[in-house]
């Protein structure tokens, strides 16, 4: 395939490489402190701009996700694959399904446009090693036309063992593995039956080979150095306490990091699960877990649970402007956009550097008198990015959590929201919106935005929210930091008493 550019102005192309707006950048979604400071540094180096391996890489670095393996292997109760839907944000859903031709053009064509762009990952709609043909030739078209691109693999593991050798061989070095039990009697509650020797296999059997391939799989990558990300969707009363022996043996088997991630339950969505009224995590169980099993194991905080389509950073999706048609007609020329890739990553790196070096640097809280903080708070920002509090809180439609105490600011997640305001003088129906905005939020104590009306403002503080938009502009963490040092010197921080049911209890 030749492929050459008619004018570049064709594709979309980025505002700004290094500083970039939109979904999380720059720091806006960062912690004041190295995040990897334990790991090798050949580690380091092989995740330095992979987006989902490193929360620091997300707030700079782009990925895709190419929607060619249609099919899959085992059949999950928080799953419903949906082709030709652009409406939902979840796994499992495309726009449209490619063609391993279409998908490697798309591929180059996404690279050209937005050089920060470093990986390009299968993750469905169904399995790409349930579709291991469709697979591996978009693999090895990437692979021959753009080296320098990273190639990424999500999986259930049900046939991961026997396709070990040729990811490696292609240099695929960053596998996800989906892993939400190993206790077949656990795991036939979420995955009802597989697909074994061409046959289904029902119930704890079929739980059992899931397992059985899965740590097979994980272990021969670890033995091969590929680095493993697993993933575990939480089901409350069914996974949830189970997961932390999850962790802890996935940790012992070599896996890098462990992702819990929240069960998506309504039922518009349509599985079964949704249907049949489960219902997902509350933020303070998924933080709870998370802080649990992060004592053992690296924890990602910073996913976004992406369409099986998403292109661009975290937290934003620019898929509908690279639809199979509009591609069609392009011809890419990637030598020449090589050249100007390489240019814009090395900056980034560069400005990553310094802004590690200048955190590093940044003191610990402490008072006036010289008391450290007792306990972390939980403050919301609204952000339209580029890592300062830059948005009207009636015009978000997720917020990013943080976690502020003596030892500086962590990342916790996002939290997704509906829009208050659909216009400058247009509200929807507020009293709904609110609702869903006070249960998402329920454990943070401060909201940070640029703006906010006097309604929302007397409903957030009810609910033990303090709104501050006196922070407009400032950098995200600089604001974060300034407010705790504020609650301290005016004694809001003291401790909890025991037996207290405040929701802080529950992250402290």
């Amino acid at each position: 395939m030749d492929l050459k550019i008619k004018k570049l102005s064709d594709i979309p192309v980025i505002k700004e490489a290094v500083t970039p707006q939109g979904g999380c950048s720059t720091s806006g979604c960062g912690s004041a402190n190295d995040p990897t400071p334990e790991l090798p540094q050949a580690i380091r180096e092989k995740i330095q701009d992979h987006p989902c391996y490193s929360e620091e890489a997300h707030h700079h670095f782009a990925r895709m996700h190419v929607a060619v393996a249609p099919a899959c292997n085992i059949q999950c109760h928080y799953c419903n694959r949906k082709y030709d839907c652009a409406n939902e944000s979840r796994p499992g859903v495309v726009s449209e399904v490619l063609k391993p031709h279409q998908a490697v053009k798309k591929a180059l064509a996404v690279a050209a446009s937005i050089p920060e762009m470093t990986v390009v990952g299968i993750a469905g709609p169904g399995d790409g090693l349930a579709n291991p043909t469709r697979t591996f030739q978009t693999f090895r078209g990437i692979r021959e036309q753009a080296d320098d691109i990273k190639l990424c693999l999500s999986t259930n593991g049900m046939a991961l063992p026997e396709h070990v050798e040729e990811l490696v061989a292609l240099g695929v070095d960053h596998i996800t593995i989906t892993i939400n039990s190993i206790d077949p009697e656990v795991g036939a509650r979420i995955h009802p039956w597989v697909i074994w020797n061409k046959k289904r296999v029902f119930g704890v059997e079929g739980a059992r080979l899931l397992i059985q391939q899965q740590q097979k799989g994980l272990e021969m990558l670890v033995e091969r150095g590929v680095l493993v990300k697993v993933n575990s969707v939480m089901i409350p009363g069914i996974n949830d306490e189970h997961l932390k022996e999850v962790s802890r043996v996935v940790k012992a088997k070599g896996a890098f990091m462990h992702n819990i991630m929240p069960l998506i339950s309504e039922p518009e969505h349509g599985t079964y699960f949704g249907l049949n009224g489960q219902r997902g995590p509350t933020q303070a169980e998924l933080t709870a877990l998370r802080d649990a099993c992060g004592t053992d194991m690296k924890m990602m905080r910073h996913c976004r649970q992406c369409r099986a389509d998403a292109v661009g950073r975290l937290g934003e999706d620019r898929g509908a402007e690279f639809t199979a048609d509009r591609i069609d007609e392009l011809e890419v020329d990637y030598p020449a956009a090589r050249e100007r890739r390489d240019q814009v990553q090395a900056a980034i790196r560069e400005s990553m550097g310094a802004k590690r070096l200048a955190s590093t640097a940044r003191a610990p809280v402490a008072s006036a008198t010289g008391k450290a903080a007792s306990r972390p708070v939980l403050m919301a920002v609204a952000t339209q990015g580029g890592g300062v509090i830059n948005q009207h809180f009636g015009h978000a439609r997720e917020f990013l959590v943080y976690r502020a105490s003596p030892e500086g600011v962590r990342f916790e997640g996002h939290r997704r929201a509906d829009l208050y305001c659909s216009g400058p003088d247009e509200c929807g129906d507020r009293e709904q919106v609110m609702a869903s905005t006070l249960r998402s939020l329920e454990d943070c104590e401060v909201l940070l935005c640029s703006r906010i009306g006097i309604e929302p403002w007397s409903t957030l503080e009810a609910a033990g929210i303090t709104p501050n938009p006196n922070h407009a502009m400032e950098p995200i963490e600089d604001a974060i930091l300034a407010v705790y040092r504020e609650m301290m010197e005016s004694g809001q921080l003291a401790p909890v008493e025991e037996g207290s049911n405040s929701l802080m209890a529950e992250v402290s």
